[in-house]
C-alpha cells in the first residue's frame, strides 16, 4: 500500500533532511486510508539520491558530493482515532567526493599554532630553518585552507532509524538516529562512526488535504499550514561532540497537478550550541527547506534545497550561507 506519508521518505534518509508534512496531516494520497486500529502494514523502500553540500560562508567555499543507496522498510501499526506508530529503518552505500557529511555548524580547528610555537623554542639553535618554518606558517594560512577538492574519495556507510507516534492525523513526534560510518581515514575525516540523535514534534493546523487540482484555492492554503520543533545533537567519528541545534519551524504543504505534485516550505530561526571544542558562543541562525516531489506509479522523484544563513563571524566560522541540495527516487513495493 503507497500512502503518501511514504512519498517522502527519502528525504527522511538523509541526516540533514527534515519530515515532511504529510506524515503529521495523516495519509492523503496512494490509497488515501490509514491504517485502522489493530492493522499492521509493511512497506520496502529503496532510495537513490544525490546530494552536494556547498559551506560557502567558511574559508575554501568548501564542498561535497555523494551517492546514497539505501534499503530499508516501514513498520507501522494503526491505533485509535486515525493514529499510528511507524518505525523506519534503513541503510546503504554513500559515495564520497570531497569530505564525508557532517553535523551543521562544526568548524576547523587550527593546532598549527601549536605547531609553530614548538618551533620558536628551537629559535635560538636554528634559525634558518625557523625562517623556512615562518614561510610555511604564512603559506598555511592559519590553518583554514583545507585544500577542499571534491575527488572521489571513498564509499561510506550511512544508516537511518526513526520511531513515529502519531497519536491522531493532525500530530506526530518523532525519536531519530543517523550512523554514518567512514570506512577509513582520509584527509579530516576520520575512520569510526559518526552519530547524530534528534528529536522532533509536528502539529498541523489545518486537515493538510490542500489539492489545487481538486479545486482548492489560495485561501484554502491555511488548511496546509504546520509548525514544527526539531532538536538534534551531533558527534564525529573520534567521539568529538559537535553541538546541538534547536529548529522551531512554520511550514506550509500542498499539491497541485493531476499527478499530485506534492511542494513543502518551512523556515524559521535555529538555536545553535556549538561543543566546548569550537570555543564559540551560541548564537541564532536562520534555517529553512524546500522540498518537491513527483509521484511517478511506485516511485516518488524528489528535490530538495536546506538553506542556512549566519550572522556570526568568528575563528573558524563566517557569515553567509549554507546550502544542501539533493535530489533522487525513491521505490516502494
Amino acid at each position: 500500500m503507497v500512502r503518501s506519508r511514504l512519498a517522502l521518505l527519502a528525504l527522511l534518509l538523509s541526516p540533514f533532511a527534515s519530515i515532511s508534512p504529510a506524515e503529521a496531516h495523516g495519509s492523503h494520497g496512494g490509497s488515501g486510508e490509514a491504517l485502522e486500529a489493530g492493522d499492521f502494514d509493511f512497506t520496502p523502500i529503496i532510495t537513490i539520491e544525490g546530494h552536494g553540500g556547498f559551506d560557502t560562508n567558511l574559508e575554501g567555499d568548501p564542498k561535497h558530493y555523494a551517492i546514497d543507496g539505501m534499503i530499508g522498510g516501514v513498520f507501522e501499526w494503526g491505533l485509535g482515532n486515525g493514529g499510528s506508530f511507524a518505525i523506519e529503518a534503513a541503510i546503504g552505500p554513500a559515495l564520497v567526493w570531497g569530505e564525508a557529511e557532517h553535523f551543521y555548524g562544526k568548524v576547523h580547528i587550527d593546532d598549527h599554532d601549536d605547531d609553530h610555537d614548538e618551533d620558536h623554542g628551537g629559535h635560538d639553535d636554528h634559525e634558518d630553518d625557523h625562517d623556512d618554518d615562518h614561510g610555511d606558517h604564512k603559506g598555511h594560512d592559519h590553518g583554514h585552507d583545507h585544500s577542499h577538492d571534491t575527488d572521489f574519495k571513498r564509499t561510506d556507510i550511512k544508516g537511518f532509524l526513526q520511531a513515529r507516534y502519531a497519536p491522531n492525523d493532525r500530530l506526530s513526534f518523532e525519536l531519530s538516529w543517523n550512523p554514518y560510518y567512514v570506512t577509513k581515514d582520509q584527509g579530516e575525516d576520520i575512520q569510526g562512526l559518526k552519530n547524530e540523535l534528534g528529536a522532533k514534534a509536528i502539529w498541523a493546523l489545518g486537515d493538510g488535504d490542500v489539492n489545487f487540482a481538486l479545486g482548492d484555492g489560495i485561501e484554502d492554503l491555511v488548511n496546509g499550514v504546520y509548525l514544527s520543533v526539531d532538536h538534534r545533537q551531533g558527534w564525529e567519528s573520534d567521539g568529538m561532540y559537535v553541538g546541538n541545534y534547536t529548529d522551531p519551524r512554520v511550514g506550509l504543504g500542498f499539491t497541485f497537478g493531476g499527478d499530485e505534485i506534492s511542494l513543502m516550505i518551512e523556515a524559521g530561526p535555529r538555536f545553535y550550541v556549538p561543543g566546548s571544542y569550537a570555543g564559540l558562543d551560541s548564537r541564532t541562525d536562520y534555517a529553512g527547506e524546500i522540498e518537491l516531489s513527483v509521484p511517478v506509479g511506485d516511485a516518488t522523484l524528489f528535490l530538495h534545497w536546506q538553506h542556512v544563513y549566519s550572522w556570526e563571524d568568528a575563528s573558524g566560522w563566517g557569515e553567509g550561507w549554507q546550502h544542501h541540495v539533493g535530489t533522487g527516487v525513491t521505490f516502494t513495493f
